[in-house]
C-alpha cells in the first residue's frame, strides 16, 4: 500500500513536467512563411529580411515560400486553410484586405480569416509622371486633370490594389476624374510611364525609388501624412495640394490562420517588434523606402478593422469591381 502511495505521489509530482515536455516550447520546428508575391518584389524583400532575423530570434528556421497570384489572394487562401498551430504564417499587405473586397467570388475575408501578429512597416506610394508630362508639381498635376476630366490616364498595379484605391481617393477628395489603366503588377506600368506611353502612375516606393534617383521619372508627392526619409525633398500630397488628410499607404505584416494560439501570436509579435526597433533594421528599411512599424496583435486587429471599414466605403462609393 505504501509503495503504491509513493508511486502515485511521484506520478502527480512528475505530471506537470511530463506535460511541459510533451507540449514543448514554441517553435519546435521550422515555420513556413508564405509570401503571396513573386520573388524580388518589394514585399518579398522585406519578407525575406525579416524571416532571417526572426528565425534567429526564435531559434528556428523560417522557410520562405513565394505563392503569387490572384492579387495576393492565392497565398492568403493557402494560409487561411492551413492548420492554425503557428507553423504557417502569411506576409500580408493592405491588399490582403482590399483584394477580397473587389473580388466577385467572396472566398476570403482579410480580417475574419486570420489571427493578427504584427504590422512590420508602412510602405508609401508615390505619385509619378513621365518626364515629358508638363506638370512639375502635384498641384499642377491636379489642375491639369481637373481641366481634362477622364482624359489623363494613370497606371496602377491592378483593380482593387492600393495604387488603384489611392487614385480613386484622390479623385474623390480633389474633385477630379483620372482615367484608370490597370496593369498586371506595378513594374510594367512604371515602364510605360517612363517611356511616355502613359502620363502618370501611383506606384509603390520600392520599385520607383531607383528610377527617381536616376532621373528617369518625376516624383510629385508621397501618399503618407509625413515625408519619406528616403526622399525627404518630395512633399506629401496633402502638403502639395492642400487636401487635408489625403493618405493611401500600403503596409506589410504577419498573420496566422484564424484560431492560432494567442500566446504564439504574442511571442512572434514581440520578437518581430524587437527586431524592428534595432537601429540596423531601421536604417535598412529606411534605405528601402519603408517606414518601420511594429504592433501588438491587439493593435494590429484594431488597425485592420479600421482599414477594412475605410476602403469598403470607398470601393462601394466608386463602384469598383474586379473584371
Amino acid at each position: 500500500m505504501q509503495k503504491k502511495f509513493l508511486q502515485l505521489l511521484l506520478a502527480v509530482f512528475m505530471l506537470p513536467q511530463i506535460t511541459h515536455a510533451a507540449q514543448g516550447e514554441y517553435p519546435e520546428r521550422p515555420i513556413r512563411l508564405i509570401i503571396p508575391q513573386a520573388t524580388g518584389g518589394g514585399s518579398d524583400t522585406i519578407g525575406r529580411y525579416m524571416a532571417q532575423r526572426l528565425g534567429d530570434a526564435l531559434g528556428q528556421n523560417i522557410v520562405v515560400d513565394n505563392r503569387p497570384g490572384a492579387a495576393g489572394m492565392l497565398g492568403a487562401l493557402m494560409v487561411k486553410d492551413a492548420v492554425p498551430d503557428g507553423y504557417t504564417m502569411l506576409l500580408c499587405a493592405i491588399d490582403t484586405i482590399t483584394a477580397p473586397l473587389v473580388a466577385q467570388h467572396k472566398t476570403l475575408d482579410g480580417v475574419r480569416d486570420f489571427t493578427p501578429v504584427t504590422q512590420l512597416a508602412q510602405s508609401p506610394n508615390i505619385w509619378l509622371v513621365g518626364l515629358s508630362f508638363p506638370a512639375k508639381t502635384m498641384k499642377e498635376f491636379v489642375a491639369a486633370v481637373k481641366a481634362k476630366p477622364r482624359q489623363i490616364d494613370y497606371a496602377s498595379s491592378g483593380i482593387g490594389s492600393m495604387q488603384h484605391l489611392g487614385a480613386e481617393l484622390l479623385n474623390k477628395m480633389a474633385g477630379i476624374q483620372l482615367n484608370h489603366v490597370p496593369y498586371k503588377g506595378g513594374p510594367p506600368g512604371l515602364v510605360d510611364v517612363m517611356a511616355g506611353r502613359v502620363p502618370s502612375i501611383l506606384s509603390g516606393t520600392q520599385g520607383a525609388l531607383p528610377h527617381i534617383k536616376a532621373g528617369k521619372i518625376r516624383a510629385l508627392s508621397v501618399t503618407t501624412l509625413k515625408r519619406l526619409p528616403a526622399l525627404p525633398e518630395i512633399p506629401t500630397a496633402a502638403e502639395a495640394t492642400g487636401i487635408k488628410d489625403y493618405e493611401a499607404t500600403n503596409w506589410q505584416g504577419f498573420l496566422f490562420p484564424a484560431g492560432a494560439p494567442k500566446a504564439v501570436a504574442e511571442r512572434v509579435s514581440a520578437a518581430a517588434v524587437g527586431i524592428l526597433g534595432a537601429p540596423a533594421t531601421r536604417t535598412r528599411l529606411d534605405e528601402l523606402g519603408y517606414l518601420p512599424s511594429g504592433m501588438t496583435p491587439a493593435q494590429m486587429a484594431t488597425m485592420m478593422a479600421a482599414e477594412k471599414k475605410r476602403w469598403t466605403a470607398l470601393i462601394r462609393d466608386a463602384g469598383i469591381k474586379a473584371e
